[in-house]
């Protein structure tokens, strides 16, 4: 149990190590596309094009991962980010927008390493921690929420060309999680698992369990990543200034991981779908705030609650999908969440630019109404399910 909180906490010090990464190119990417991009449209396409690298690498790097560890595969992520931030600086100091882009398309691979760090900590825990190790990892996430932003504003202006100090110091960041990773000590998978394929792909996905996990999971991050890479233009446009936008997402991406100091424990208390529900019910909330005004307090109070929804739809199912999958086959069924979590994250990116330039910010928020309630509806289905499965046992009993 020692070692299993020992790897706990070193892996929250890497998830937070990569949300300052995450948190200060999603800050930056939007402005710096802005400033950048001869199409104003493509404004937030460094931001979609850093989700497609995620979402190219997600399933090699769980793979990989099941053949040589969770530490070497780690480490290789942190690479990849260093050399990803690199070429933005670079990008800025040469004005090359599509440089930019390639750019945060590397450092994708980071991000889609460092959201298995998850995984690692549910891979290793016994089944009363399972929830908390997984919601603990997420907690490290409330450091980059303050640090990412702050940063991005004290770095800003600091070399000639705009934000190129900012993706400059990401790189110190990426190093720093190399040397944290060297004292991380997950046991590989026992040789068995590591050559055994498991059930096809197609089977593990087609589970009902597996389908809501992923759904809770996509659309969670899928509307919540629409709105979060919308806002710094919307607050623009209403004349808020870049400071009060960097205030609006360090308070978002506090909402998004200080839940989750107490995640885990609401989970083994109400359910693991309750939480879901929970979560779907607040971002819903987020939306009747947007719409009701564009004041930087609504934009805060939105971003707030959007951020603890996310929390509980995408901790819940994380949680979930461990259900689906046995050891041989998490790296197929964590590969695949992932997969389609960024494919959903690269649709809403790729949008977000254009809906909040066109249709605006209150528009933008209406459209994740659909989307919510498709999560809800399947996980409701999915309760009704057991409940009926746990009755026809207690009567056949």
């Amino acid at each position: 149990m020692h070692l299993i909180r020992r790897n706990v906490a070193y892996l929250a010090a890497c998830q937070a190590l990569l949300l300052v990464n995450n948190v200060t190119l999603i800050a930056l990417a939007g402005l710096a596309g802005l400033a950048l991009a001869a199409d104003k449209m493509l404004a937030t396409l460094p931001a979609t094009t850093y989700v497609i690298g995620a979402a190219l690498a997600s399933m090699p790097m769980s793979l990989l991962m099941k053949r040589i560890g969770r530490r070497p595969g780690f480490m290789i992520g942190a690479a990849f980010g260093i050399a990803g931030s690199a070429i933005c600086a670079i990008a800025m100091h040469l004005g090359s927008f599509w440089m930019l882009c390639a750019g945060t398309l590397v450092a994708g691979a980071y991000n889609a390493s460092g959201q298995l760090y998850r995984f690692a900590a549910a891979d290793t825990a016994s089944e009363d921690f399972k929830s908390r190790a997984i919601s603990l990892v997420m907690a490290g996430g409330i450091v980059g929420g303050v640090v990412g932003p702050e940063m991005a504003k004290f770095t800003r202006n600091l070399a000639s060309a705009e934000f190129a100090a900012s993706y400059g110091s990401l790189v110190v960041f990426g190093v720093l999680s190399l040397l944290v990773l060297t004292r991380v000590r997950i046991p590989k998978l026992a040789e068995a698992d590591r050559v055994a394929e498991g059930r096809p792909l197609l089977e593990i996905i087609r589970q009902p369990v597996f389908m809501v996990a992923a759904l809770g999971a996509m659309i969670g991050y899928g509307v919540m990543n629409l709105l979060m890479t919308a806002t710094p233009i919307a607050m623009g446009i209403c004349s808020h200034p870049f400071d009060d936008a960097a205030f609006v997402l360090e308070w978002h991406v506090i909402g998004m991981f200080a839940p989750s100091f107490f995640t885990g424990s609401l989970i083994r208390r109400f359910g693991v779908l309750n939480i879901m529900l929970t979560g779907a019910v607040l971002m819903a909330g987020c939306v009747a705030i947007a719409v009701s005004g564009v004041a930087v307090v609504h934009f805060w109070v939105a971003l707030t609650l959007l951020g603890i929804g996310w929390n509980f739809m995408y901790i819940g199912g994380t949680t979930l999908l461990t259900e689906a999958a046995a050891p041989a086959e998490r790296a197929k069924a964590q590969g695949a969440n992932d997969f389609l979590v960024f494919c959903t994250m690269a649709i809403s990116s790729a949008s977000s630019g254009a809906m909040v330039t066109q249709a605006g910010w209150q528009a933008m928020n209406l459209w994740a109404l659909p989307f919510l309630a498709v999560s809800v509806a399947a996980t409701l289905l999915l309760v009704w399910n057991r409940k009926r499965r746990a009755a026809r046992a207690a009567t056949a009993a």
